[in-house]
């Protein structure tokens, strides 16, 4: 399972108001990655570039070599799948529902069923609750159903955007630990959107820092973590 992502050159406006400026890094397959950067950096702008729901200004983004065509849907053929900010579950469905949502795609059922399983081995509580409305389960219950849902696709890469968002702190470190889970077992690529930068970070072998939609930053977790740089203006130090 390969997942390489190559962003370069790439620009994306809202009207008048330029969000991305000339912005380029790589994710090699099977590496977990960190974008991180304060709010309004740009850093959702580029996970929606890259699934087709923004249209770039200019530049390229391509999956394993193939173009990424800037409309909705043609990501997902080339085996990206996204857990987008504030989950955006189905509430009058049930947990299992919304997981089997994101399958569908998936035509081979042995597969539906093996995902199933492993998604359910990621998260236990989803199991326990496969029966419940999505809307009535915790935030950090639903984000674990948000994220389930787009393994379910079999994605090459998998783009989480906010993960940690209005999370308890015990369940963040426990969604860390089921990513770091998620790249190891299946090798899958990950790209990691997050205003968190300590737990992003600590997660990632390469990091980028985004600011005002521009580049500011590129290295391993581990050095930019070390950077007084991004120590001062992202971790608080």
């Amino acid at each position: 399972m390969p997942g390489e992502l190559s962003i370069k050159n790439l620009s994306v406006s809202y009207g008048p108001v330029q969000a991305l400026c000339d912005v380029s890094f790589d994710v090699p397959a099977g590496r977990v990655a960190a974008l991180v950067g304060s709010n309004g950096a740009g850093k959702s702008t580029v996970l929606k570039s890259i699934c087709g729901l923004v249209a770039p200004t200019s530049g390229t983004i391509e999956v394993d070599g193939e173009t990424v065509a800037p409309r909705p849907g043609d990501a997902l053929k080339l085996g990206v799948a996204m857990s987008p900010e504030g989950r955006r579950l189905f509430p009058r469905l049930s947990v299992e529902e919304n997981l089997l949502m994101g399958a569908y795609t998936v035509s081979d059922q042995t597969a539906r069923k093996t995902m199933l399983d492993r998604v359910f081995g990621y998260f236990p509580r989803v199991k326990e609750r496969r029966r419940q409305m999505a809307g009535s389960l915790s935030g950090g219950e639903q984000q674990m159903v948000a994220i389930g849902r787009a393994l379910m696709a079999q994605p090459k890469l998998l783009l989480l955007d906010e993960p940690s968002l209005g999370i308890a702190p015990i369940i963040v470190a426990e969604l860390g630990k089921i990513i770091t889970e998620i790249n190891r077992d299946l090798g899958m690529t990950v790209l990691l959107v997050e205003q968190n930068a300590n737990m992003a970070l600590a997660l990632a072998e390469t990091g980028i820092v985004l600011e005002t939609g521009s580049v500011m930053m590129t290295g391993t977790g581990q050095e930019l973590l070390a950077s007084p740089v991004v120590r001062a203006a992202y971790l608080g130090i």
